[in-house]
């Protein structure tokens, strides 16, 4: 956060993680802040209204995914890369 406070675990930085699991980490610690010191989640799906989270894929590529299919507001997908979303959450890619 802007005044130094932070929430969440800390990134080795000798870690032998992929690049992909690093930037995991410093994801879900920048959510984790957001949750514990404004007490809401981020980012949120536009479509569905939940919080996202970071998953990789079999090419190690991370992207901020929605779980829509599992709270029955439609069907779980992926939105945008990691590193991808403007301070809203929206997609800097499809934003007009």
């Amino acid at each position: 956060m802007a005044n130094g406070e932070w929430h969440g675990n800390d990134l080795d930085p000798n870690s032998q993680d992929s690049l992909a699991s690093a930037l995991a980490s410093v994801a879900d610690a920048a959510q984790e802040t957001v949750t514990e010191l404004l007490w809401q989640a981020w980012p949120l799906c536009p479509e569905h209204g939940l919080g996202m989270h970071p998953r990789e894929d079999a090419e190690e590529r991370l992207s901020w995914w929605c779980a829509g299919e599992r709270s029955r507001r439609g069907p779980a997908h992926i939105h945008a890369a990691v590193g991808a979303l403007d301070a809203s959450g929206a997609s800097i890619r499809t934003r007009s």
